[in-house]
């Protein structure tokens, strides 16, 4: 009768994980961290049925998974607007660092990166002191303009 060794089940999860590379979903990787756990499995009880292997493999390959996409990703998702278009930045909420004036630009902060930076060159519509709250109305090139909030609403 054939039966699966420990280096079969260690061959197949490592060429899965190799496959992850191409793949880049991290679906593939569980999949070849369940076989290299059953590899483990295998050589540490030889006498494992082929049916427990699988199941074994098939249970822990359904319990990585899971905890990948409801536990570990969730956690690890990027929080900040990074990667959105420039318009997610109209309506956000700053504070002015730096007062603009007539002519210069000043700077205003965001509690959480906004498209990759914390702090942007701004331009106001209205009299703005340092440390005055401010909305985002629009965008001119690469300077946000602003709005007092009790202008802006």
């Amino acid at each position: 009768m054939w039966a699966f060794e420990a280096w079969h089940w260690l061959v197949f999860g490592l060429g899965l994980m190799m496959v992850e590379m191409l793949l880049t979903t991290f679906t593939a990787l569980w999949f070849g961290a369940a076989a290299v756990a059953v590899s483990l499995l295998v050589w540490l009880m030889p006498q494992m049925s082929v049916t427990a292997q699988i199941l074994t493999w098939l249970a822990l390959s359904i319990v990585l998974i899971y905890l990948w996409f409801k536990v570990i990703r969730p956690r690890t998702h990027n929080r900040t607007l990074a990667g959105m278009a420039a318009e997610s930045l109209i309506g956000q909420v700053g504070m002015i660092t730096v007062a603009p004036t007539l002519g210069q630009s000043g700077i205003v902060r965001f509690s959480i990166p906004l498209v990759g930076s914390d702090e942007w060159r701004c331009r106001s519509e209205d009299a703005v002191a340092v440390g005055d709250r401010v909305r985002v109305v629009t965008i001119l090139g690469n300077e946000l303009v602003v709005a007092g909030m009790a202008a802006g609403g």
